[in-house]
């Protein structure tokens, strides 16, 4: 059976659809009604001593209302148009469709500058005003950091020009670098046949079983990446430098500052968790040097072998049977999880194929004028799939728990992003081993459980390493392929070290990960590892509580919106400051690592 394709027809019967037309009219609509608003209430006439408290109030809430339906309507179209973008690369309507889009963003972004501009310059009035209007209550966290950050911009005038040049610069090396990485293809032998492999599917046979395929498998890759490099490292350089620009241009301390606070959090917190996972290298490595040893390696792990499985326990699923899995795992923790996922499987919210011109990875996104989600992924029947499928159902669960919220509140940071998606891996890696009947099943599992960890510790610090020097170097130079090949390397060596054969590496992860072209999102590595870490803190904690567990847990969701990370884990009576909380979340992994060794 192959895997499902995503329907969003009953979103819009397509995108040429006299219903998307009319949807992005009412956008543009929506937006000019706000321009308008502002002009004739907001930062140039409307303040707190040209009007009563009492209307300057009314105002702010009406054109909060007014803001969340524009957000609700410009994010469905984007995800509409985006669901055709990473699935098929070739398709010319969608990429018109997604340009004429992110045209629109523009004007949307530039209207939030506007507001978060004067909000910021009426700080001191903020508290009185939300005292006077019940409406406003509930966007009060969203108000306080808008004003917060408001220091952090330029003048109207310059947001709003590096808002439209983002449009052919950063942007549009973004473009670039998906279209060329979901248009590659790789021939390959396999089975005597050569074959043309997309990407995503090429890199899936580094967790087959077959040794010789999976070195060849990552010859390939390497090779295929020689041929494109250098407009790839074209497009990194163009998107690490406008970002350095605005970081300095807008009073930024460096290039980490605004991802902390997009994920609500500050450096010592970063650096509890990070001196942690540092801490707990030596760990990972034995685990590493054990792997190579089961594989007949004599030193470290090549990069081939890192997902290879290590014993005669080759668990593999239809997709039906991940189906009936997740769900019944899921419905052990709670109905509302079980029931998400029922939907998601019978309404066709997933894309699972694995075809010519879809992007590699997964990703989970959000409908939200229609209270759902899609989830893309690569479904090939392997754990790490099955593990995989239940981390983006996770995310489509976090945007369950936030129905009825409005858009505002549902922007929470990008450290809790993962908190339900790892979660929810933890679930379906417990009820596998619940019900393992023999030792090589259960290495098998913690296998695949472990090599994840792996990745988003490990591998996660070397991408965190990688985009530091990078942000470094290029504020004075661009960077060639070679510079992006040997920062790399050398950051692998630094979070691997022995662990992996020096020899074998993977000199090109900066080319294929799409978070380092993404303006606007630094660094997003290490929020990976945030999610796991505090995830596994959670989850400890529902291993003490059982059922009493789930509804504070499904209120934390639906709150992640609304305030700081270091204020919600604070419920659970978590200090997010100390490394003694993110050691014992690593001390989970430890034990994993030490029973499959054991094995």
């Amino acid at each position: 059976m192959t895997p499902p394709r995503w329907d969003l027809t009953h979103v819009f019967p397509s995108l040429d659809s006299t219903e998307f037309q009319n949807a992005t009219e009412k956008l543009k609509t929506q937006l000019t009604a706000l321009e308008q608003f502002l002009d004739q209430h907001g930062i140039r006439r409307l303040a707190p001593n040209s009007a009563t408290p009492a209307d300057f109030a009314a105002h702010l809430a009406e054109y909060i209302e007014q803001l969340n339906a524009t957000l609700a309507t410009y994010s469905t179209l984007s995800a509409y148009v985006a669901s055709f973008i990473t699935t098929d690369a070739f398709n010319a309507l969608a990429k018109r469709r997604m340009s004429e889009i992110q045209m629109l963003g523009v004007r949307l972004e530039q209207l939030e500058v506007r507001f978060q501009g004067w909000i910021g310059s009426l700080v001191e009035a903020l508290p009185t005003t939300l005292a006077q209007n019940a409406h406003l209550q509930p966007h009060a966290f969203y108000l306080s950091e808008a004003a917060r950050q408001s220091k952090y911009l330029m003048s109207e005038t310059e947001e709003g020009l590096a808002s439209e040049l983002s449009l052919s610069g950063a942007l549009a090396w973004q473009k670039l670098q998906h279209t060329v990485c979901a248009q590659i293809t790789v021939p390959f032998e396999r089975n005597g046949q050569v074959e043309k492999m997309p990407m995503a599917a090429l890199q899936n046979l580094l967790r087959e079983a077959d040794p010789d395929l999976r070195r060849r498998a990552y010859d390939a890759e390497l090779a295929a990446w020689e041929t494109v490099r250098e407009p790839l490292a074209a497009a990194l350089n163009g998107v690490k430098g406008m970002q350095s620009v605005l970081d300095r241009r807008r009073g930024r301390a460096d290039a980490l500052h605004e991802s902390l606070d997009q994920g609500r959090i500050d450096r010592e917190t970063l650096e509890a968790m990070m001196s942690a996972i540092r801490e707990a290298f030596p760990t990972f490595r034995r685990y590493l040097k054990g792997k190579a040893q089961r594989l007949g390696h004599t030193g470290g792990l090549p990069w081939w072998d890192l997902y290879a499985p290590t014993n005669t326990s080759h668990a593999q699923y239809t997709f039906a049977e991940a189906e009936a899995f997740i769900e019944e795992s899921f419905g052990r923790f709670g109905p509302r999880l079980a029931q998400m996922a029922q939907q998601a499987f019978q309404k066709q919210w997933i894309d699972a194929e694995a075809r010519a011109g879809k992007q590699g990875g997964a990703f989970c996104m959000e409908l939200p004028a229609l209270e759902e989600s899609r989830i893309l992924c690569n479904f090939d029947g392997s754990l790490d799939q099955l593990s995989t499928l239940a981390h983006e159902l996770g995310h489509a669960f976090h945007n369950e728990c936030l129905r009825g919220a409005t858009m505002l509140q549902r922007r929470f940071p990008i450290t809790l992003a993962e908190t339900a998606s790892i979660f929810c891996e933890t679930l379906i890696t417990d009820a596998l081993l619940a019900r393992v009947t023999n030792p090589q099943e259960e290495a098998a599992i913690l296998e695949a459980q472990i090599a994840n960890a792996n990745q988003v510790t490990v591998d996660i610090t070397s991408r965190y390493l990688f985009e530091q020097e990078v942000f470094t170097r290029r504020a004075s130079a661009e960077l060639s392929a070679d510079d992006l090949c040997e920062i790399m390397l050398r950051a692998q060596d630094a979070s691997y070290g022995e662990g992996l054969d020096a020899r074998y590496r993977h000199p090109y992860m900066w080319a294929w990960k799409p978070h380092y072209y993404n303006l606007g999102f630094s660094f997003y590595n290490y929020p990976y590892a945030f999610g796991l870490l505090f995830s596994l803190g959670l989850y400890a904690i529902y291993q003490e509580r059982g059922a009493a567990f789930v509804a504070d847990y499904e209120n934390l969701l639906a709150s992640t919106g609304q305030g700081t990370a270091a204020d919600l884990a604070a419920r659970f009576g978590l200090n997010l400051r100390q490394p003694d909380f993110w050691r014992g979340s690593l001390k989970i992994v430890e034990k994993q690592i030490d029973r499959y060794l054991a094995l």
